[in-house]
């Protein structure tokens, strides 16, 4: 049938093989060799089923073989490779491969917000990250994320897609004015917290941290009554969300293995070291059982480009960070808008002991941006000047600080200077926020044409993951 076969991912089974192929028109099929009653879609040939890369094939096929199903990593060395594409896992399982086992994957993972922006449903991206991993052969465990779940809905939605892993963002109950509000508006705003959640009171709550001393390795945390009131007003109502979110995800996963993330990475002000130990504090008197957090760190941690900021008051802040992580043990640090912060990754190493997860999600977009501006120079401009058009709208909801006037003129760019735009500080954040608009724009021809450059994004891919994981290998 004129069928190219990757050898990876070929599988036998009794008597029966599975793999993926390509056929003439460059499409990924499944193929299913020998007998198998199982219902699958597509046309037999004699022996041979030919067919699509659909959701009832994804499903018997996570049900022939155990390790297309996602589960628990613990305490390990973790990342997240978001593929906001569909098509990059095989690339990420490359890197993975390259750099060793030390560090273990999440291939599924998007935030609902880039579900409904790229029109893929959680389901969708659980059924990407499984064919890519079937293509590419990889049999080790594996994690499924669903990222910066806001409402009790989002948790039920992506338990029922079978995500593992379970990132509850409580961005809309953190009180930013907290943090410089004055002891008497404090007092004001303690009154009206959530207490029935917080199955606790005001006055129980200062009889456990108040004038209370807390010995670090390095530094002593101190609750005097402002600081108590300041961490408590600014974080009170996200613990409780987060135990709201916890208890629904307990209800819908039942008996699957499951983690979850708390993030708090997109307040507008840092997390000091003594909120950090408040809120996993609190968490642990409600038994939120946790895997990793992730704070808001000091400096810049903008889409797409490295740290902004002074690196040696990152590290004295990551320090403390990691002190008080390493006084609870049971969970890890975890590095949201983690893409390209290549400055940071061995402070993370270091200070965490490896009790780190990193998180990555629009790299991937932008390096098959990388290979279109290699490949299809044309189509590149296209998109270039598309997303440029739309910056202003789509920076709206993202943390970003590119300037259009410093981004080059496309017009005085030959072509072999067009794949430098994507290591440009403010084109890359250009081209990153405006994915959305982009797929919608352009995305069936984008893919046809990765599709033909298959291996190339590939190899993209891996080179650029690799940079992100070896400072993590030990």
């Amino acid at each position: 049938m004129n069928l190219e076969i990757y050898e990876n991912s070929v599988h036998k089974k009794n008597s029966t093989r599975y793999y993926l192929a390509r056929n003439e028109t460059g499409q990924k099929v499944f193929v299913v060799e020998g007998k198998d009653t199982t219902r699958w879609q597509g046309d037999w040939h004699d022996n041979l089923l030919v067919g699509p890369l659909s959701d009832v094939n994804a499903n018997h096929l996570r049900k022939k073989f155990p390790w297309l199903r996602p589960t628990t990593l613990g305490l390990h060395t973790s990342a997240g490779t978001g593929d906001r594409l569909g098509c990059a896992t095989p690339g990420h399982i490359a890197a993975f491969n390259h750099v060793g086992g030390g560090i273990a994957p999440i291939f599924a993972q998007q935030s609902m917000r880039e579900n409904a922006r790229t029109l893929r449903p959680p389901r969708k991206v659980m059924d990407d990250a499984l064919w890519g991993i079937f293509q590419a052969g990889w049999n080790k465990p594996w994690a499924a994320d669903a990222d910066h779940l806001k409402t009790l809905d989002d948790v039920i939605e992506c338990g029922k897609a079978g995500y593992t892993f379970f990132t509850v963002d409580p961005f809309d109950y953190v009180d930013n004015e907290a943090h410089t509000a004055s002891i008497v508006m404090l007092e004001m705003k303690a009154q009206s917290l959530p207490w029935d959640t917080l199955e606790t009171s005001l006055d129980d709550v200062t009889k456990r941290y108040l004038n209370k001393t807390i010995s670090l390795s390095d530094f002593d945390i101190y609750f005097n009554r402002l600081d108590l009131l300041r961490a408590l007003c600014k974080y009170g109502a996200a613990i409780a969300h987060a135990r709201r979110m916890y208890d629904q995800a307990q209800a819908c996963v039942k008996e699957q293995p499951w983690e979850m993330e708390i993030s708090v990475d997109e307040t507008a002000t840092p997390t000091s070291p003594l909120e950090h130990y408040f809120i996993v504090s609190e968490l642990n008197r409600l038994g939120v059982q946790f895997v990793s957090m992730a704070p808001r760190f000091v400096g810049g941690f903008e889409k797409g480009v490295d740290y902004i900021g002074d690196l040696a008051v990152f590290e004295q802040e990551l320090q403390k960070h990691a002190a008080v992580q390493k006084y609870f043990g049971t969970y890890k640090l975890s590095i949201h808008s983690g893409s390209d912060k290549f400055s940071l990754y061995p402070l993370f190493a270091r200070h965490t002991e490896g009790k780190v997860h990193l998180k990555t999600a629009g790299t991937s977009y932008l390096e098959a941006l990388r290979v279109m501006a290699i490949h299809a120079p044309d189509f590149f401009r296209d998109i270039s000047q598309f997303s440029i058009d739309r910056y202003l709208v789509e920076r709206a909801s993202y943390h970003v600080s590119a300037e259009l006037t410093k981004v080059p003129a496309l017009n005085k760019l030959s072509d072999e200077q067009l794949p430098a735009l994507l290591d440009q500080f403010d084109m890359r954040q250009v081209l990153h926020v405006s994915f959305g608009s982009v797929l919608a724009q352009f995305g069936g021809e984008l893919l046809n044409r990765l599709d033909q450059r298959e291996a190339a994004y590939h190899e993209v891919l891996r080179a650029h993951f690799v940079k992100h994981l070896q400072p993590f290998t030990r």
